[in-house]
């Protein structure tokens, strides 16, 4: 028997107290608020209960004998006044922001729009009942703390991040069972974490798992939104990833993965939902309150804002909007152990209320929460808004990925004139970026490919973008990809032509791992994972997306990843906490970096103005007496090169390391180089070089 008292306002969303469950759900403009029981496949609700109390714009209820396992959705009074921003409309059942666990997926159907589509009057409502149509929340246990949760807590000096997507990773890996191929369990699977730990890897970075819509465009196309960028709920895990453990999976997961040492990244979507703009349908925010979740045109509030290029843009200026993001985040950590989040376009999280500005109230809300700011930060720096690149504009605590990084290492590596200076500053820690905002390299996310875009391997293999999957003719994606293909757009059996890819994967993999900041792989990078040259996969449940781990055409590249993780592992130059300037050292001929001329002789302006230079060095570690001394030699050009190894930076040198190496290893004490000796630089080759402080007399 169920019965109905006032309840509390907090918290909100659906809780379990051991003999009922209280109610509770914001919204400033609505007149009142109905909860809607169900049985499992029933259309239509078995029960609806209009919540008895408002307290400070929460509307909530305590219903007894409610249980655990309950799903539930509500219905939302209120003006439908489009013109004004109000867009309630009781007809159309709505997802609980704060539900933990949704049952169901969307049907795509006509009635799940609060107005009436395909008429000339887009603001004409919509009365047919959505209930049919809609996932349903599920009021789930209260949440026990667990101990074994708690994230790891690795520096981001130590960190090594890849990036990743559930089920692309583990749905065709032949150790997983196939019951658990690509779900959240899979992530935990042995033969996952064995991979990951052997390549170095500290911290997988997944592609959004937050509850995540198929757009109706793409479902009527036959395709599914792969990648997740469409949210549709922030507490709840996606179901699609579920699987025989269910939620309770992904939980396990992220404890076996904390337990061999790998950190948990989040990629989230707080910039724009699923709802898409005002001839979207109704699902949850839109229908609960409009005027306060979503950020409307101030002279025309019947339209939304869109600095996301999705339809809609959530509004953190919002007291209780941005306490939705905050206790949404804070959930991921307290209860699954999430170390950290990287923000889909994460300047519309800083428009205060239009503008950009580093001080936006959720960046200040964030680095007092005493969860959060124990947390990784992690910024996409951008948005499609005015004013919205803002690489280098975040404040202490936030790191960004840096895509002038990735587009100065492919531009280099491809041969492109005047790319050095761009590349240097990004090997240095990207001063010239971060350090008006007072942080240190660490604040830069280095990569060469991401999901958005190339993979690596068709960085090198493909020169235009081979969208038609997409189903939207080639228009889909950005062209500005800085690739290369060698001779041959797309697979080649030529034996020349694979050589070169080949050597400039690991070359661009190599400037990645051995730059100041964060490097970050693309998943599958260390397979020569190819997505057949289409640059905006988003829309592919398939072998376009999904890791082969049954074919590897270059079988050292994920040797030559674990010896490069190894070495920055190994080598304190590698993973500074403060830029390197080209200071002097104690006052003596050395300096923290030194920038070299393959003539021997420190670059000097009329070599930093040649634009056409394509070979130098860059010796480091001269400042950190207990550790290794290190040269990088690069030569991006055709042809091989003659270096000098300068007489001021001291030696013997001894090869550590050789991108012209399948694997990059090279035997110790193989070659040594003493001071002003002369060492070839294979074509298109990078070499890293070593001497110990004892062997010039520190």
């Amino acid at each position: 028997m169920i019965g109905i008292d006032d309840g509390v306002p907090a918290p909100l969303g659906a809780h379990f107290d051991g003999r009922g469950v209280n109610f509770s759900v914001f919204s400033q403009n609505a007149t009142a608020v109905d909860v809607c029981l169900f049985e499992p496949g029933e259309r239509h609700e078995q029960r609806r209960i209009r919540l008895p109390c408002r307290t400070d714009d929460i509307w909530h209820g305590y219903l007894r004998g409610v249980f655990p396992g309950q799903l539930y959705g509500y219905r939302v009074h209120g003006p439908w006044d489009p013109a004004h921003g109000h867009r309630f409309n009781p007809a159309k059942l709505l997802l609980d922001p704060y539900a933990r666990e949704i049952h169901g997926r969307i049907r795509w159907h006509d009635s799940l729009y609060g107005h009436r589509r395909g008429i000339q009057r887009e603001d004409q409502i919509d009365r047919r009942d959505s209930a049919a149509f809609m996932p349903r929340g599920v009021v789930t246990a209260p949440e026990v703390p667990d101990l074994a949760l708690r994230p790891v807590r690795r520096p981001l000096a130590q960190t090594v991040i890849y990036e990743a997507h559930v089920k692309a990773l583990t749905q065709t890996h032949p150790d997983v069972p196939e019951a658990a191929r690509g779900t959240y369990a899979a992530l935990a699977h042995p033969a996952i974490i064995e991979h990951l730990t052997k390549l170095g890897v500290t911290a997988i970075e997944l592609l959004p798992i937050q509850a995540f819509a198929d757009d109706r465009f793409l479902v009527e196309k036959g395709l599914v939104n792969f990648w997740g960028y469409s949210p549709l709920n922030y507490f709840a895990p996606d179901p699609r990833y579920r699987g025989p453990a269910g939620i309770g999976g992904l939980k396990s997961a992220i404890r076996e993965l904390a337990a061999a040492d790998i950190e948990v990244i989040l990629d989230v979507v707080y910039n724009h939902t699923a709802e898409a703009d005002h001839t979207g349908p109704t699902l949850s925010f839109r229908g609960i309150d409009n005027a306060s979740y979503y950020k409307l045109e101030p002279d025309n509030p019947r339209r939304d804002i869109d600095c996301t290029g999705c339809g809609n843009t959530l509004d953190l200026d919002h007291p209780r909007v941005m306490q939705f993001v905050l206790d949404s985040l804070r959930h991921w950590v307290t209860a699954y152990g999430v170390a950290g989040f990287r923000f889909d376009l994460a300047t519309s999280l800083g428009r205060a209320p239009h503008d950009f500005t580093a001080k936006a109230a959720f960046f200040q809300a964030v680095a007092q929460d005493p969860v959060l700011a124990q947390v990784k930060m992690i910024a996409e720096p951008w948005d499609i808004g005015q004013g919205g690149y803002q690489l280098g504009g975040y404040p202490v605590g936030w790191s960004e990925w840096n895509d002038q990084f990735r587009d100065s290492v492919r531009g280099f590596w491809r041969g492109d004139r005047g790319t050095l200076p761009k590349l240097t500053q990004g090997l240095s820690g990207s001063r010239e970026i971060f350090s008006a905002s007072n942080r240190s390299p660490l604040a830069s996310i280095n990569f060469a490919a991401s999901h958005d875009g190339f993979t690596l391997a068709d960085v090198v293999a493909y020169e235009d973008k081979h969208n038609h999957a997409n189903g939207e003719d080639n228009r889909d994606g950005h062209g500005h990809n800085l690739s290369r293909n060698y001779g041959v757009e797309g697979p080649s059996e030529d034996a020349a032509i694979l050589a070169v890819r080949a050597r400039q994967k690991r070359n661009l993999l190599a400037t990645i791992l051995l730059a100041q900041g964060v490097p970050m792989i693309l998943m599958g990078d260390e397979r020569s994972r190819s997505q057949g040259g289409n640059n905006n996969a988003y829309a592919q449940d398939n072998a376009t997306n999904w890791v082969d781990w049954q074919t590897d055409p270059d079988p050292g590249l994920t040797a030559f990843v674990a010896n490069l993780t190894r070495l920055r592992r190994e080598q304190p130059a590698l993973r500074r906490r403060h830029f390197l300037t080209g200071a002097a050292v104690d006052g003596g001929p050395l300096r923290d970096v030194h920038w070299l001329s393959p003539c021997g002789a420190e670059m000097d302006g009329d070599a930093w103005a040649d634009d056409g230079r394509q070979a130098f060095g860059m010796q480091i570690g001269n400042d950190l007496p207990d550790a290794d001394r290190l040269l990088v030699l690069v030569n991006a050009a055709e042809t091989p090169c003659d270096f000098t190894l300068a007489p001021v930076i001291g030696g013997p040198w001894s090869v550590v390391f050789d991108t012209t190496k399948p694997t990059g290893a090279v035997i110790a004490g193989q070659a040594l180089f003493p001071a002003g000796a002369g060492m070839r630089l294979d074509a298109r080759s990078l070499y890293v070089l070593r001497t110990r402080p004892a062997s010039y007399g520190r």
